[in-house]
């Protein structure tokens, strides 16, 4: 069973924030992700979670300062203090809105960083925050961003890095976070590349390449490699990450088998 959850951050941004809940629930998504929520409190995030039926399925820890280039802190040295006062909030936040994943973003390697040493700090980070989540039965994802597009320089640019560092970090509460979108761009060969992982995949997300818009737009076969996923026993959510080609609506048309009509 595909079961499908809209990204917020990314999906009926013609709306405020606040009113995509209702409009993600009259398209027929039983689940909701988004990158960063923290700009409206939690409490009211619950009454429209309430109101509209439904699940909150993931959202990003802090991502530092955007406006200098941060895309998450877990990974630099000397950020400690920051990166667990950071963690702390995105773990009350998602207990307070029930929300069972927090993706740990891990930051960019400066020119001349230490990668080495960045992923040495980011595994300990990770170690100490899985064990704060786990009393709150937090599940911690980690995820290959593509660094060849989006992000330059990301930390954790492969799944083999990622793999490496849930391996290192040892806490049963760590899982991958398999982006469909930014693996095609770094490595491809997505069926295969989900065979092997599959053991330690928590959540999916998608979008298509180029472009990062809808599926049908580019060069992934959306359809088959749905139904490899149902195939194969993935029963998790899949989170809708992409950037709507025209009007949200107007691109839903590859998701109405998989949208439940209220």
């Amino acid at each position: 069973m595909i079961r499908l959850a809209a990204n917020l951050s990314t999906l009926f941004t013609e709306l405020p924030f606040i009113e995509r809940f209702s409009a993600a629930a009259d398209a027929g998504f039983l689940g909701v992700e988004c990158q960063f929520p923290y700009a409206v409190p939690a409490e009211d995030v619950v009454e429209q979670l309430r109101r509209h039926s439904l699940e909150f399925v993931l959202f990003n820890t802090p991502p530092g300062n955007v406006a200098a280039g941060e895309r998450g802190i877990a990974g630099l040295p000397g950020r400690e203090d920051e990166f667990r006062d950071s963690f702390a909030q995105a773990l009350h936040y998602a207990a307070v809105a029930g929300c069972p994943r927090l993706h740990v973003m891990a930051g960019v390697v400066p020119a001349g960083g230490d990668v080495v040493r960045q992923r040495a700090v980011f595994v300990a980070n990770l170690a100490a925050a899985a064990d704060s989540a786990a009393a709150h039965g937090v599940q911690l994802l980690v995820e290959p961003i593509n660094t060849r597009v989006d992000v330059p320089g990301y930390l954790i640019d492969s799944t083999a890095v990622a793999q490496a560092c849930i391996t290192a970090a040892n806490r049963p509460n760590i899982a991958l976070q398999f982006d469909v979108y930014h693996l095609q761009i770094m490595e491809g060969d997505l069926a295969r590349r989900f065979v092997q992982l599959l053991p330690v995949i928590g959540h999916v997300q998608i979008a298509d390449n180029p472009g990062r818009h809808e599926p049908g737009t580019g060069e992934i076969n959306f359809p088959w490699l749905l139904s490899q996923f149902e195939c194969l026993g993935y029963t998790g959510w899949i989170g809708c990450e992409y950037l709507p080609a025209a009007a949200t609506l107007a691109g839903l048309g590859w998701a109405s088998q998989y949208l439940t009509k209220r």
